[in-house]
C-alpha cells in the first residue's frame, strides 16, 4: 500500500500546492487587471467609406475594414457555425471551460502536442483587446482571469457581438460583416450557410484558411467546420450535405461578373477627406457620398475595359510575361507552384498562371491548386507564339507565366495585360456633377489617374473652341473657306518648313465650317485661326476653363497642339451642352461623420440659374449643330449605332497616332474618352479618334442614355436664317453679321458623299516657344476668303 499511499499523496499535496499558488498569484493579480471600460464603452476603429449616389460601397480606407453590426442583426446559420467551431459550451461556461480543456490536453496528447486549443470566446475577446499572442504562462493566466472578469461584467450577448465585430479574418477584414463583404461581396444577413460555415473556420488561422489566396485549404477548414456543425446539433444531415456540395462564388468571381470600380474616385475623395480632417479620416467612421451612380460607373469601366482589350488584340500577342525554371518541380507541388506564382498579381479578370505544358493545340496551365486546360478558340489570341519557330523568348512553353481569362461559356482563354492606357469621364451638364469616372485600365496597376492628372495633346477635338471663337469674330457655320494647302517656310517658324496636312493628303476647294468641321479639315482650322488671330484665341478659351499657359498663340493652336486633360475637355464641352453657362465638375456630394451628421455638402451652381454665363448662347446652339454633323456624316459616325439624333461631338488624333479622343454630349450629359500610352507613343496606324476612343463613349452611353429623354435644346432669339439655294440648306447667323447680300453655298457643298468614317487630320507635333509658329504665312494656292 506504501507504493500506491506515497506517490498519490506526493500528487495530491502537488495539486493542492499548484492550487494554492495558483489562487495567491491570481488574487494579486486581479486587482491588476485593466479597466473594461474598452469593453463596456467599444469605440472600434471604423474605416473612412466611399459611397455611390445611390448608396453602394466604392472603396473604403483605414488599417481595419471593419462593419460593426449588433448581435440581433447576425443570422444564425452565422452564430451557430462559430458556436461549432470555436466554442461548442459558450453558454455554459462561466469564461474558461474545464471540460473543454480537459478534452484538448487528450487530443493533444493522442496526437502528439499539436491538435487542439482550448480558447472559449470570451478568452480569445480578451485576448484581442488587452493581450499579446506571445505563448507564455502569464499571459495565459491573465487570458483567463481576463475571461472570468469579462464573464462578471458582460451578458453572453454582449460578448459575442464583441467577438463577431472585432475578430481579425483575414484581408485587413476585422468581424464577420466586414469578411462578409470581403469574401462574398454581400450583406452578412445574406450568407448561406456553407459561406457561413468558411467564415467560421477563419479565426483559426485567417492566413492559412484565407479562400481568396488558399482556396484548397480553406474549403478543408469548411468541411471541418460543417461536420462539427452537424456533430453540435445545428443542422441535419441533408442540410449538411447541401452545404458541403455547395458551390462558393467569392468576391473576385462575382466582381468579375459585374464589376464595379470606383478605385480613382474613391481615392479622389479621399484624398479630399484627409485635406479636410487629417489622419482621424481614416479611423471615425466618416462617409463620403459621391456623385457616380452605380450603373453609370459599371457602364464606364466595362466600356473602357472592353476598348483597351479591342485595342490590345488588333495588335496581336505579346508572349509570356515572364519564365521560370520548372525543372524537377512537381505537379502535385502545389506549395512550390504558388511560391513560383506569388509575385503575380491578378487584373480583374486578367489572372496570372503557370504553363506546365503547350503544344499549338493545347495548353495546361496551373493556378492555385487548379490545373486548368485549354484549347480550341481560347488559344487562337495567343496562336502565333505556340509554334515551334516563335522566337524562344517569346514562345509559350513550359514555365511560362501567361494571363488567362474566363469567357464563361466559351470557356478559358490565354489573354495578355494591355500596355495602352484609356480614360472616361461623364459628367452633369448642367450641375457638373461627375456621373461616372474611370481614371485608368485598372487602378492596382496604375494609380495614374488620366483623367484628372494626365496632361495631352488634344488634336481636333480642340477645334470646336476654335470655331466657337470664330463665331465670335463673325463667322458663321456657313461661311466659305478654302481647303487648299499651306506652307511656313523657316525663315517664318524660326525653325524648318511647315507644311501641314489634311489626314488624307487631299485638298477639296471651298467649303462651309459646317462640312470643314464634320470632316477635320486642318488647312480651315489653321485659316480662321489666322484670321481671328491666335491671340484672340489664347483668351477665348480660358472662358471653358483652360489654361492659357498651356496654349501658347500660334497656329499650331487650330490643330489642338496645347496640353488638356480629359476632365478640363468635359468641362469645356459641357458648355456647348448646356447653352454657354461655365459649369464646374465635382465628384464628392457631401460627407457625414461617424455620429451621422453632415458636415459638408455641396451647393453647385447651375446652368441656367446661378451658373456664370460665358458663351453667347447663339455660338453654343449653333456649335452643337455643327457637332451634330460631325456624328451624322463626318468622323463620329459610329455613334450613330445609338439611334439618337440629340447627339454631338469631336473626335481627335494627334500626330503619329500617338492620342486618340472622342469628345461628345447629350444637351444633360458629357462623356470625354482617351487613349493613348503613359509614355507616348504610336498607337499604330489608323488607331484614330474614331476608331479607338470613340467605341469607349458610344458604349458606355448606351446605357447612360436610357434615363434621357431625346432633347433639342430650342433656337435662341437673335439668330437670322440665310438661304442657301444651291445646296438646299439653311444657316443660321448672328443677326448683326448678316452681310449685305444673302450668302451663298458652293453647289451641293453640303451633299458631298462622305466615307463610313471620314478619318481626320493627324496633329503636327507640340514645337517650343521658339519654333512656334507665327501668323505670317504663304499659301500654295491663293483663294480670296469668302465670309
Amino acid at each position: 500500500m506504501r507504493w500506491v499511499f506515497y506517490p498519490l499523496a506526493g500528487l495530491i499535496a502537488l495539486v493542492i500546492l499548484g492550487t494554492a499558488t495558483l489562487a495567491a498569484v491570481s488574487a494579486l493579480a486581479w486587482p491588476n487587471l485593466p479597466s473594461l471600460d474598452v469593453l463596456t464603452d467599444y469605440r472600434p476603429k471604423i474605416p473612412l467609406r466611399v459611397y455611390t449616389s445611390d448608396g453602394y460601397l466604392l472603396g473604403e480606407f483605414g488599417e481595419e475594414r471593419r462593419l460593426v453590426v449588433k448581435i440581433d442583426e447576425v443570422p444564425q446559420a452565422l452564430t451557430q457555425a462559430i458556436l461549432a467551431a470555436e466554442d461548442e459550451r459558450f453558454y455554459e461556461h462561466p469564461g474558461i471551460d474545464v471540460i473543454g480543456i480537459a478534452r484538448a490536453a487528450l487530443a493533444n496528447v493522442v496526437s502528439g502536442g499539436r491538435g487542439q486549443g482550448a480558447s472559449t470566446i470570451t478568452m480569445q475577446v480578451a485576448r484581442n483587446f488587452f493581450l499579446t499572442r506571445e505563448k507564455t504562462f502569464n499571459r495565459k493566466l491573465y487570458e483567463i482571469l481576463l475571461a472570468l472578469k469579462i464573464e462578471r461584467s458582460l451578458s453572453k450577448a454582449q460578448i459575442l457581438e464583441l467577438y463577431i465585430n472585432q475578430i481579425y479574418l483575414g484581408q485587413r477584414s476585422y468581424g464577420f460583416s466586414a469578411a462578409a463583404r470581403t469574401y462574398f461581396d454581400k450583406p452578412m444577413k445574406d450568407l448561406t450557410i456553407a459561406e457561413a460555415a468558411m467564415l467560421a473556420g477563419l479565426p483559426k488561422a485567417p492566413s492559412a484558411y484565407n479562400p481568396i489566396a488558399n482556396p484548397r485549404r480553406a474549403i478543408q477548414r469548411q468541411q471541418y467546420v460543417l461536420r462539427r456543425m452537424v456533430e453540435a446539433g445545428f443542422i441535419d444531415e441533408k442540410t449538411h450535405e447541401a452545404a458541403r456540395t455547395e458551390p462558393l462564388v467569392l468576391a473576385s468571381g462575382r466582381s468579375a461578373a459585374s464589376p464595379m470600380r470606383g478605385d480613382y474616385v474613391a481615392e479622389m475623395a479621399r484624398q479630399i477627406a484627409v485635406e479636410q480632417f487629417g489622419d482621424e479620416a481614416y479611423q471615425s467612421g466618416i462617409r463620403i457620398i459621391t456623385t457616380v451612380t452605380r450603373e453609370d460607373q459599371v457602364a464606364a469601366y466595362k466600356a473602357v475595359r472592353q476598348g483597351v482589350m479591342d485595342y490590345d488584340r488588333r495588335h496581336g500577342y505579346r508572349g509570356p510575361e515572364g519564365f521560370v525554371d520548372l525543372k524537377d518541380v512537381a505537379l502535385d507541388d502545389e506549395e512550390r507552384l504558388d511560391e513560383l506564382l506569388a509575385e503575380v498579381a491578378d487584373f480583374d479578370d486578367l489572372l496570372g498562371a503557370l504553363v506546365i505544358d503547350a503544344t499549338p493545340k493545347a495548353v495546361r496551365v496551373y493556378r492555385h491548386g487548379e490545373v486548368l486546360n485549354i484549347t480550341g478558340s481560347g488559344l487562337s489570341f495567343a496562336a502565333p507564339m505556340l509554334n515551334e519557330r516563335a522566337p524562344q523568348a517569346r514562345r509559350i512553353r513550359r514555365g511560362a507565366i501567361v494571363r488567362i481569362r474566363n469567357n464563361g461559356d466559351k470557356g478559358w482563354e490565354i489573354a495578355q495585360l494591355p500596355e495602352v492606357e484609356a480614360a472616361l469621364v461623364a459628367l452633369d451638364a448642367n450641375t457638373g456633377a461627375v456621373r461616372a469616372l474611370i481614371g485608368g485600365f485598372d487602378f492596382s496597376r496604375s494609380k495614374f489617374n488620366h483623367v484628372t492628372q494626365a496632361q495631352r495633346q488634344p488634336g481636333s477635338s480642340f477645334k470646336p473652341f476654335i470655331y466657337s471663337a470664330a463665331l465670335e469674330r463673325g463667322y458663321s457655320p456657313g461661311s466659305v473657306e478654302e481647303d487648299a494647302p499651306l506652307f511656313f517656310p523657316a525663315g517664318i517658324t524660326g525653325s524648318k518648313d511647315w507644311e501641314p496636312k489634311n489626314y488624307d493628303g487631299k485638298f477639296e476647294g471651298p467649303m462651309t465650317l459646317r462640312n470643314a468641321l464634320a470632316r477635320s479639315k486642318n488647312m480651315i482650322s489653321i485659316r480662321l485661326l489666322r484670321s481671328i488671330t491666335p491671340e484672340y484665341a489664347q483668351d477665348y478659351i480660358t472662358r471653358f476653363g483652360f489654361d492659357a499657359a498651356q496654349h501658347p498663340p500660334y497656329l499650331t493652336m487650330a490643330l489642338g497642339a496645347g496640353m488638356v486633360t480629359p476632365w478640363q475637355m468635359a468641362t469645356g464641352y459641357a458648355v456647348f451642352a448646356n447653352g454657354g453657362f461655365r459649369i464646374d465638375p465635382y465628384v464628392v456630394k457631401e460627407m457625414i461623420d461617424g455620429e451621422g451628421r453632415v458636415v459638408a455638402k455641396v451647393d453647385p451652381p447651375v446652368a441656367g440659374e446661378s451658373a456664370p454665363r460665358v458663351i453667347d448662347p447663339r455660338n453654343a446652339w449653333l456649335m452643337g449643330s455643327m457637332m451634330q454633323d460631325v456624328i451624322r456624316r463626318g468622323t463620329a459616325t459610329r455613334a450613330l449605332a445609338l439611334k439618337r439624333p440629340d447627339l454631338a461631338g469631336k473626335t481627335g488624333t494627334t500626330n503619329d497616332y500617338v492620342d486618340a479622343w472622342f469628345a461628345g454630349f447629350h444637351p444633360d450629359l458629357v462623356a470625354v474618352s482617351w487613349m493613348g500610352h503613359d509614355q507616348p507613343r504610336n498607337l499604330g496606324r489608323g488607331e484614330t479618334g474614331g476608331s479607338a476612343a470613340l467605341p469607349m463613349w458610344v458604349n458606355y452611353m448606351r446605357t447612360a442614355l436610357k434615363s434621357l429623354p431625346e432633347k433639342f435644346p430650342p433656337r435662341p432669339d437673335g439668330l437670322l436664317a440665310t438661304h442657301a439655294p444651291d445646296s438646299g440648306r439653311e444657316e443660321f447667323i448672328y443677326r448683326e453679321n448678316l452681310p449685305p447680300e444673302p450668302m451663298m453655298a458652293p453647289v451641293g457643298l453640303d451633299e458631298l458623299p462622305l466615307p463610313a468614317e471620314a478619318p481626320e487630320e493627324a496633329l503636327p507635333q507640340a514645337r517650343p516657344a521658339a519654333q512656334a509658329i507665327p501668323a505670317p504665312v504663304v499659301e500654295r494656292s491663293p483663294t480670296p476668303i469668302k465670309r
